[in-house]
């Protein structure tokens, strides 16, 4: 079992950067792949960043490929979303996610609540 909490959301000018983070519980979060997925009102939840479980290896969708870079540091169960030049279409609640198999589908094991991320223009 994996527990996920997301922080780090919040209210930021178009242009300016957030830094999201997911804090797992458990001995076994270095085993389990990471991803980020957001869903704005009225839509779809969707697929934004996910890393390997060692970090080697990334996947971005291509609305934030440049500007947000995934990565995670293992010694203290961490997952990180830096968000630079951040546009009103961002604005959503970011969730993270942790599963056995690093997926762009939504086909992850574990969820958290979410963040709310919201982008003034």
């Amino acid at each position: 079992q994996v527990q996920l909490v997301e922080s780090g959301g919040g209210l930021v000018q178009a242009g300016g950067s957030l830094r999201l983070s997911c804090a797992a519980s458990g001995r076994t979060f270095s085993s389990y792949a990471m991803g980020w997925f957001r869903q704005a009102p009225g839509k779809e939840r969707e697929f934004v960043a996910a890393i390997s479980w060692s970090g080697g290896s990334t996947y971005y969708a291509d609305s934030v490929k440049g500007r947000f870079t995934i990565s995670r540091d293992n010694a203290k169960n961490t997952v990180y979303l830096q968000m630079n030049s951040l546009k009103p279409e961002d604005t959503a609640v970011y969730y993270c996610a942790a599963g056995l198999v690093v997926t762009t589908s939504y086909e992850y094991d574990y969820w958290g609540q979410g963040t709310q991320v919201t982008v003034s223009s």
